[in-house]
């Protein structure tokens, strides 16, 4: 789908390690400006037990591109970095921001104490600065359509005024509740403050899971709604060079059922309102990302613009009855099988054939 998340942060918060773990890429530390990327598959179980029901001769993962944004430096520094990162922030659609939350005197910081409120702030008074200045750019573009008495514009106007307003008061956009309106009114301006955030914490310890710092900033993300989860980076990015088996085998020795990369790059997923359909057979069984809420012509395609084009129905199993059942012949004669309209929203874990009439 082309859509891809940020890691966010201060120098030294974990970024690039945490980068790491996520892609096993051995991406370098660096002072420079140079992004990172790398498109991940994302963990999904039923992929395995699909493989294992229908033996394909390709098995086709979901994916998502994580990119590592530089540690953002306060425009204090004066360094002119700040707002070439922050136009590297534009191009993504959400954001994962990483937080120190450990202590470490042999990892150097660029302040004394930890604290992750003042982090955080720093970041988001960085962001909506930038903002500030983007919607103050608009506002002055539509000037003369507002002396014109163009009500379409004066409207735009007052919903970008009534946002700026609130940024000039330290509130980023994705915390002011906005109005559908609103959010058409500012769309164009893409602000860095208005896109989703999962917050990292990343600790010392994988058992380091409750300290001090990690509930200040569990706080914080509870205060606008967002989701918090805690991350050894360190730790992580050595699993990651382990083969599978010795993954699996070191995790369960920790009591733990995944890695914490897996619940990252789930809930970046669930940030991003993505969610898996598939299609199966004995050549391939393959996962498919939509948005949560599309039809079904939109899902079809994903899968090929002709389906899209041409869509006359869905059949759908639900991979629960799949699985229950044993087949699709089995799930068919249950009753289970459905057939469903243009109007119908894929559900996630949708088994789907596509009809469809390639001369429309």
């Amino acid at each position: 789908m082309g859509l891809s998340c940020g890691l966010i942060g201060l120098p030294s918060c974990g970024k690039t390690v945490i980068f790491n773990a996520i892609t096993a890429a051995g991406a370098s530390s660096y002072s420079g400006s140079e992004m990172n990327r790398a498109v991940v598959s994302i963990p999904d179980q039923r992929i395995e037990k699909l493989t294992d029901l229908y033996h394909p001769l390709k098995v086709v993962r979901a994916t998502l591109e994580v990119v590592d944004i530089p540690g953002i430096k306060t425009s204090a520094t004066g360094d002119g970095r700040t707002a070439k990162l922050l136009g590297n922030i534009k191009d993504v659609e959400a954001l994962l921001h990483v937080v120190r939350c450990f202590e470490d005197d042999s990892i150097p910081f660029g302040h004394e104490a930890i604290d992750p409120v003042r982090d955080v702030e720093t970041v988001d008074l960085e962001m909506v600065a930038a903002d500030s200045t983007t919607l103050e750019n608009k506002i002055n573009r539509m000037e003369k359509r507002v002396r014109a008495k163009d009500k379409d514009a004066i409207r735009e106007v007052e919903d970008c005024q009534k946002v700026h307003a609130a940024i000039q008061q330290g509130i980023p956009a994705r915390k002011q509740n906005l109005t559908i309106q609103e959010l058409a009114s500012i769309y164009e301006c893409n602000l860095l403050s208005l896109k989703p955030v999962l917050y990292i914490a990343n600790i010392k310890s994988i058992q380091d899971t409750t300290n001090r710092h990690v509930t200040v900033l569990k706080h914080i993300a509870d205060a606008e709604g967002a989701e918090m989860i805690t991350v050894c980076g360190k730790d992580e990015a050595d699993i990651s060079q382990l083969e599978p088996d010795e993954q699996r085998q070191f995790l369960q020795e920790l009591g733990l059922k995944e890695s914490s990369m897996e619940r990252l790059l789930i809930a970046a997923y669930r940030l991003l309102g993505l969610i898996n359909f598939f299609t199966t057979g004995k050549d391939e069984v393959r996962a498919w990302t939509c948005q949560a809420g599309d039809k079904a012509p939109v899902a079809a395609g994903k899968i090929h613009k002709d389906m899209e084009k041409g869509f006359i129905r869905m059949d759908i199993v639900r991979y629960e009855d799949l699985i229950e059942l044993g087949s699709e012949a089995a799930v068919a004669k249950a009753g289970r099988q459905r057939t469903e309209s243009r109007e119908y929203e894929v559900h996630d874990g949708d088994i789907v054939v596509v009809r469809f009439n390639t001369s429309k």
